[in-house]
């Protein structure tokens, strides 16, 4: 009777600790529930069973003993139903005519017609326990079928090997409780062997907490171990105690009374627990870990290492090589891998510690199972209809694989992050498949930062490979360019050149004709020549000007000063072009000073200025306008000034007027001959000489152009005038 109690009292223990561990896990689990219900019922049946052994005569006992038998089968049906999925076996007619017959069943046991009477050596049973044993064979058979059908339902591996672990226990037990508790007793007319029960219930708890350590089952192995971890510290900790304590003390203190010091003893011995609970604790817990939870690991101290990885490498292959690394030694993996798809500009990359072989077929196959897939795919809980994303993973021994995608099921993956199976053998777990999905979303972002950085450095090799290509074709042009530059700067001299003689022959032979060399003129015979002698004379600073482009750019252009009077050089070029300016009926006035002096100035050059500026006025003032030429001593220098009232220069190309071929587009208009070479040269010859350009216009309301040339540098020597000098510097 003794050894009965332990077995009793042993197994109603262990099963109810697993039941409240399971029931506290999370009570809101309806599989959770009715496992508390399943162990309570049991306890309940262990508990009857013995107590009917030692009160042979009790009645209630023995029928109680029915009654959570009965509890416990139902119990068994409704667990099977949901474990470890709800399949919806328990909704099928068969389960529910079931159910219903057992609340019929339940409040028959206490009637007569169940059992008749108990006495010592045996139980007269009436027709109904005829009833209860076909509801124990139905109750077999029922279980067998529920099972059949949980493992039709598409359960995964991990499931599947849970439920055969559990179905085992529940049959081995079902199967001996009605043998020792039923059909010997039937059959030999002797109840002894029912105290067999207690026994057949420890099996069943030895299997599910098999199946929990090993395979994860409610996923309550943490708290297993933890609780062992300190089950074993109290336990050594108190025996340790008890031992030094009273046992040391005893033999060398004396036990008749507490003497000071047994106390000091006694008080040294609780500073003793007390240091050493905390290293015993964690001893056992590493001691537990290796047992229940070999591949534990703190999931905040990965992220946090991750992190590290992932902010201090922008360079794609460190990062997923340290980051491989990293995911291998934490999560124990045989190996973890990334296969980052082919993208423009780079092609497939496999990175990590195995090469993994998926060629482009294996990636095709599935990248097209995106929308029907997790993020992470456990290659255990594939089911048929992904046979050959199964086929995939098996070939290249993945165990999980993480699409990193960017955001959602049905977005293109970058890549995949393969790993491995444990080391330990063990699959991978909940916190796990959690831990890699939090850094699969991590590395995502991670994997789109560095590939863009690859894209920017590949984009600037292309980009300094375009710009060196661009400048050596540019330079080829340019060189082009400079020999056609050159040939046209020769070939203008040379024109230049050849149309300078017959035009100087031109007018020469029409000046004479003009001074009535060749006979009197009639008027209008003078004013067609005279018109002749100004387009000539046009025409050689024209050429002049020409000229002066091309020696600017051999470096030919020199200035040749000699002595002269700017206010004469004013008046022959103003006098050439009265004519002009009468026969558009326009005022051109020019009030020469009386006195000035001669300076040191390259006449030729200073002729075609003033003419050019004159000339321009005349060409882009209308009929009816009025020039105003003007000559100034302004004491440090002098001041030459051309004033119209015509068609002004636009605001917007004021700034390039004075650039070689540049013409505005209102003169364009005006006067479709020119080159726009006047005031380009006009400008050099002035500032080669240390002048300065004097130019102010409004459009539509004329134009002021004119230089001003320091006396200092083109006054005679030992010249002296007349003339106040202004102390302020020129304007």
């Amino acid at each position: 009777m003794k050894f009965d109690f332990i077995i009793m009292a042993v197994s109603t223990f262990a099963m109810l600790i697993v039941g409240l561990l399971i029931l506290i896990r999370n009570p809101k689990l309806k599989i959770n529930r009715l496992f508390g219900l399943l162990a309570f019922s049991i306890i309940a049946w262990t508990v009857f069973n013995y107590l009917s052994v030692v009160f042979l005569t009790s009645d209630i006992v023995t029928r109680m003993v029915f009654f959570t038998g009965i509890l416990t089968a139902t119990s068994i049906v409704n667990f099977l139903c949901i474990f470890p999925i709800d399949s919806g076996v328990g909704k099928t007619t068969v389960v529910k005519l079931y159910r219903i017959f057992t609340l019929i069943l339940l409040p028959l046991v206490f009637t007569n017609k169940f059992i008749q009477k108990v006495t010592r050596d045996e139980i007269v049973t009436s027709y109904l326990y005829n009833v209860f044993l076909a509801y124990t064979v139905f109750s077999i058979i029922l279980f067998i079928f529920v099972i059949y059908k949980q493992f039709k339902s598409g359960l995964n591996f991990s499931q599947k090997l849970q439920l055969k672990l559990v179905a085992c226990g529940i049959m081995l037990y079902a199967s001996l409780a009605v043998i020792s508790n039923i059909l010997l007793p039937l059959y030999v007319d002797n109840w002894s062997s029912s105290r067999l029960g207690p026994i057949f219930s420890l099996l069943l708890i030895g299997m599910v907490g098999y199946t929990i350590v090993k395979h994860k089952l409610f996923d309550i192995r943490l708290i297993v171990a933890r609780a062992m971890g300190y089950i074993l510290t109290l336990g050594t900790l108190i025996g340790i105690y008890v031992i030094a304590i009273f046992g040391i003390s005893s033999s060398l203190l004396g036990a008749s009374k507490l003497t000071t010091l047994q106390q000091a003893f006694y008080f040294a011995g609780t500073l003793v627990f007390g240091f050493t609970l905390q290293p015993l604790r964690k001893f056992f817990d590493k001691l537990t870990n290796r047992l229940f939870y070999r591949d534990a690991y703190d999931s905040q101290d990965l992220l946090d290492k991750l992190n590290k990885v992932l902010v201090g490498n922008i360079d794609l292959q460190p990062l997923l090589r340290q980051t491989s690394e990293l995911l291998e030694g934490t999560l124990k993996a045989e190996y973890a891998a990334f296969i980052i798809k082919e993208v423009e500009g780079s092609s497939k990359r496999v990175i990590g510690s195995k090469k993994v072989e998926l060629d482009d077929d294996q990636i095709s196959e599935l990248t097209a199972h995106n929308q029907d897939l997790d993020m992470i795919i456990v290659a255990d809980e594939l089911d048929e209809s992904h046979g050959k994303i199964k086929a995939v993973l098996s070939k290249n021994k993945i165990s999980v694989l993480a699409r990193l995608a960017p955001t959602g099921k049905d977005t293109i993956a970058l890549g995949y992050l393969a790993l491995g199976s444990k080391q330990s053998g063990n699959p991978y777990n909940k916190q796990d498949l959690q831990v890699l999905d939090i850094i699969a979303n991590e590395l995502v972002i991670a994997v789109q930062n560095a590939m863009r950085f690859e894209e920017i450095e590949a984009f600037t090799v292309t980009l300094q490979e375009k710009v060196n290509d661009a400048t050596r074709q540019l330079r080829r042009t340019n060189e082009k360019l400079k020999a056609l530059d050159e040939t046209k700067d020769e070939f203008i001299s040379m024109a230049s050149h050849q149309l300078r003689t017959p035009l100087t022959a031109v007018k020469g032979y029409v000046s004479m004709v003009v001074e009535g060399d060749a006979g009197k003129l009639n008027k209008q015979q003078k004013e067609l020549l005279d018109q002749a002698f100004m387009s000539s004379q046009r025409m050689v600073y024209l050429i002049a000007d020409l000229l002066n482009v091309s020696r600017l750019r051999t470096g030919k252009f020199v200035i040749e000063n000699k002595q002269t009077n700017l206010a004469d050089v004013v008046e022959a070029e103003i006098e050439q072009l009265k004519q002009a300016a009468a026969g558009k009926n326009q005022t051109l006035t020019y009030a020469k000073p009386a006195k000035f002096i001669d300076l040191m100035l390259d006449e030729t050059k200073m002729r075609q200025v003033i003419m050019n500026f004159t000339d321009n006025a005349l060409h882009y003032t209308p009929k009816d306008g009025n020039i105003k030429v003007s000559l100034q001593d302004l004491g440090n220098s002098i001041e030459f000034t051309v004033v119209d009232d015509g068609l002004g220069v636009p605001k917007s190309e004021q700034h390039n007027l004075f650039t070689k071929f540049f013409r505005a587009n209102n003169a364009r208009r005006a006067r479709p001959d020119g080159t726009g070479l006047g005031l380009f040269m006009a400008k050099k010859v002035v500032v080669a000489q240390g002048g300065a350009i004097i130019f102010t216009s409004q459009e539509g309301k004329g134009s002021t152009f004119g230089f001003t040339l320091p006396k200092n540098s083109t006054i005679l020597p030992h010249t002296t005038t007349d003339t106040k000098v202004d102390p302020k510097p020129a304007k």
